[in-house]
């Protein structure tokens, strides 16, 4: 600790732009196919879970996609960019019996955005998959707010996308935060041409030490849109403003009585204990319905969360990484809202909404944890990872156990347990393509039981370089 002030002391504001830009722009060409093929109504949990509303729920599927992609390759340059355009085709069915197959075509943008960074201020339109939340993406359940289990959401975003120091505090006290407009374009049965809103900010500290602790704070509404009966929900900056401060306002009495919109706060606090080419991250997101700021495990529903440890190293490559976390929301402020006159201000009913009445989803599906429906919002789940490379083969293993509890309205009792295993392979005498395996399978009340299998194949390579 000692070596690390002393190296880092004298550096007032410690932006990668002052050292040498050496990196080179480049443009590449991908391209993947998969298929996918399983028992039941519906592919296992762990197949189209967590993978940016890409596979097909059906149990007989198949993808087909090519893009162009830029990546953001020069940190050290005082600005930089990045874009992507991914074109999808799925073909999709069941087959319940010879006769009378389901089949299902549509094509979509897998990606199409453009980001850029100005000095410090990052800036970024369109459709770009985007994770809010703690842990590893790849091993992770999934943030309770944001997460990759839906198809991304058009957007607009300004601020600060990864973690800045404060200037003149040494690289010890870094912030980051972003302003969100978006589009929830799927045009629901319920509420047309609905908004999105979403605001953070964090906090970390510690730096270029061995032990950092950060906090997070997200605010999340939809907002807008047009109801049954042509019902004007508030697409006006008037209305913008009361979604921004969280006040009441709107056309419906709920949003004259609480606040207008459908708002989700979440907050995190990540304590990380890093070393040469390692480091574990203890983790706690909480989320909440109910107005008025309260810090994390001050509220009513604290018992509500996700808590977790996630271990990364590249030392030794046979196991580079594990998480294990788990996952309550049965209490939700308790069981009663109000009763025999008095307001208990539980039944929080989480990614429910009495006017947005598709809840926290996007085409169908969980906008936060994939675990969690707005019919199935009360659960007690354990989840599992662990990745590495075994002599080139890398592998990825998953397990989660939940058990379901409905709604306190409607009161359900199911459980379910849920592995995926996935090998991937390059082979450079392939024409340097990339091979993949998914096994996955279900048991339990929830799904019954099922097993599926996906294989991938995909390249990718340089179009220019500069």
């Amino acid at each position: 600790m000692l070596c690390s002030l002393r190296t880092y002391a004298w550096d007032w504001w410690p932006l990668p732009m002052a050292e040498p830009d050496t990196a080179r722009d480049t443009i590449l060409y991908v391209g993947e196919m998969s298929v996918l093929s399983s028992s039941g109504e519906q592919a296992p949990s762990l197949l189209w879970r967590n993978q940016n509303g890409n596979i097909a729920l059906h149990p007989h599927s198949g993808n087909l996609s090519i893009g162009i992609i830029k990546p953001a390759t020069r940190p050290h340059r005082w600005f930089d960019y990045d874009f992507g355009i991914v074109l999808t085709g799925r073909i999709s069915g069941t087959r319940q019996n010879i006769a009378t197959p389901e089949i299902k075509g549509t094509g979509y943008f897998r990606e199409l955005y453009a980001h850029v960074r100005l000095y410090i201020v990052d800036i970024t339109a369109g459709i770009h998959p985007v994770q809010y939340g703690p842990g590893d993406s790849e091993l992770g359940s999934g943030s309770l707010l944001f997460s990759n289990n839906i198809h991304p959401i058009p957007r607009i975003t300004i601020g600060f996308d990864r973690w800045t120091p404060i200037p003149g505090l040494f690289g010890y006290v870094e912030v980051k935060g972003c302003l969100t407009h978006g589009w929830l374009a799927d045009n629901n049965p319920y509420v047309t041409k609905t908004l999105l809103h979403h605001k953070f900010l964090g906090l970390r500290l510690g730096g270029k030490l061995p032990v950092n602790l950060s906090y997070e704070y997200h605010h999340a509404a939809q907002w807008g849109g047009y109801g049954e009966g042509h019902i004007d929900y508030g697409n006006d900056f008037a209305s913008f403003k009361n979604v921004f401060l969280g006040r009441r306002g709107g056309a419906t009495i709920s949003d004259q009585l609480n606040a207008q919109g459908n708002h989700i706060i979440s907050q995190t606090l990540n304590l990380t204990i890093k070393g040469t080419g390692w480091h574990v991250d203890l983790y706690w997101q909480d989320i909440q319905e109910d107005g008025g700021f309260k810090i994390i495990g001050s509220r009513v529903n604290s018992k509500d969360g996700r808590w977790g440890i996630s271990a990364i190293q590249n030392r030794w490559p046979f196991i580079s990484g594990a998480t294990f976390e788990v996952i309550q929301t049965t209490d939700q402020s308790g069981p009663w809202h109000d009763r025999d006159g008095m307001v208990f201000g539980g039944r929080d009913n989480y990614y429910g909404n009495g006017s947005y009445k598709q809840g926290w989803t996007y085409y169908g599906r969980t906008i936060g944890s994939s675990l969690m429906t707005p019919s199935n919002n009360r659960i007690w789940a354990y989840h599992a990872g662990i990745k590495g490379d075994i002599y080139g083969f890398k592998y990825r293993a998953l397990f989660t156990y939940a058990d379901n509890y409905g709604t306190y309205l409607s009161p359900t009792a199911t459980h379910n347990s849920a592995l995926m295993l996935e090998v991937k392979k390059h082979v450079e005498q392939a024409w340097g393509m990339d091979f993949g395996v998914r096994l996955a399978a279900d048991f339990g009340s929830q799904f019954g039981n099922r097993f599926g299998a996906m294989v991938t194949i995909s390249k990718r390579g340089i179009i220019h370089s500069y």
